[in-house]
């Protein structure tokens, strides 16, 4: 243990003395958890919308009043031309068209029923799906309305009511959910790409042969070049809590304790990721792009911005074996809706199993550079 210690106060040194390198391990992390939720937000609001009203009648206007009072549209403009909303779509300057037929109120109090028509500019997919959906709801909404005045007037019996609950997110406000995803982002960018390139660094200055004939264990060597980043990985995921608490106010619903016993071994596992990369790689260069690579292929496949159960059947396997998936699950989990251990014990089992793999993976791999 003495041999250890001297090991990680030389390590701890060498971070002490990098003044950069200690800014981008605790600062940029900070700053990033403070502007990627803002930038990093699914949820569509404020789509450009023209409504072509040919009817100009009562309930044409109160559909339209209805519209524009939600702040998932603004109302671009309201015209009688056809042409002139096609133009403005084709030119970018509106993202959706309603187009409210000629005698739509006629139609639907003699006939109880109307048509009207949406186009939507459909280059970004996301968003024309999730507008199409919003200006669904509220024609759904607007019909529901109807229903219900026409049912009070004649003294029929009113429709069935449905209310919504949503748990865990109330306001199904997306930044809940993207916020603890990004922190783990962070997590695993930082501490991957950072011990990536500790022993690497050993070999491009010329340090690495002195200590290969020192008495100085694998294990012993291994461990110096981890526990400090561990620390540091630590300190990161704390700082970025309390920045999810102060910033966006959401609380750990569920126990520290669980989210940080998943936080440990997970940040274990990222940094032994990291010096598996670093004993493989010449240069620094080389670590870099490895590790960038496959921490790539980790937040692709880890559901951070996509449903993993909507994934190819091969890409979900992919997934379901990626330590970043897990780690994501769990902290929503314990997060959003206070999840106990024995709750989320299985993604657990992933972690350690990464973790485990990894680290041996590092040190005989070390033991075959000697």
């Amino acid at each position: 243990m003495r041999v250890l210690w001297f090991v990680l106060r030389k390590e701890f040194i060498q971070i002490m003395r990098d003044k950069m390198v200690l800014f981008m391990i605790l600062a940029m992390p900070i700053f990033q958890l403070m502007i990627l939720p803002f930038a990093i937000d699914l949820d569509v609001r404020h789509l450009k919308i023209t409504v072509v009203d040919n009817d100009q009648s009562t309930y044409s206007r109160r559909l339209i009043s209805k519209i524009a009072s939600t702040d998932l549209f603004s109302l671009y403009e309201v015209t009688p031309s056809y042409e002139k909303a096609m133009y403005d779509i084709g030119k970018n300057e509106v993202d959706m068209v309603l187009q409210i037929p000629a005698n739509m109120e006629r139609d639907l109090v003699r006939e109880g029923d109307a048509k009207v028509s949406v186009l939507v500019d459909a280059i970004n997919g996301v968003k024309a799906g999730l507008g199409t959906n919003y200006l669904n709801s509220i024609l759904l909404n607007f019909n529901a309305q109807i229903v219900l005045e026409w049912a009070d007037a004649s003294n029929l019996p009113i429709p069935v009511d449905v209310k919504y609950s949503f748990w865990y997110n109330p306001l199904t406000n997306y930044r809940n959910f993207m916020v603890p995803g990004i922190l783990v982002l962070l997590i695993t960018t930082i501490c991957g790409l950072i011990t990536s390139l500790v022993i690497v660094k050993e070999k491009e200055v010329g340090t690495m042969e002195q200590i290969n004939v020192t008495p100085l264990r694998k294990w012993q060597f291994i461990l110096g070049k981890l526990i400090p980043f561990w620390i540091i990985g630590v300190i990161v995921f704390t700082l970025g809590l309390i920045i999810i608490r102060l910033v966006y106010g959401i609380q750990v619903e569920g126990s520290l304790g669980t989210l940080y016993l998943f936080a440990l071994v997970y940040i274990s596992g990222i940094l032994g990721f990291g010096l598996l990369v670093s004993t493989m790689s010449n240069t620094q260069q080389q670590s870099m792009f490895i590790s960038f690579f496959f921490i790539m292929v980790f937040i692709m496949l880890s559901g951070l911005f996509t449903n993993v159960e909507s994934m190819p059947q091969w890409a979900y396997v992919l997934s379901n074996i990626t330590p970043m998936t897990h780690f994501i699950h769990a902290v929503r989990a314990i997060v959003m809706k206070g999840s106990e251990f024995m709750d989320i014990w299985q993604d657990m089992v992933f972690i350690i199993g990464f973790s485990i793999v990894v680290i041996t993976a590092a040190v005989l791999n070390y033991r075959k550079t000697i």
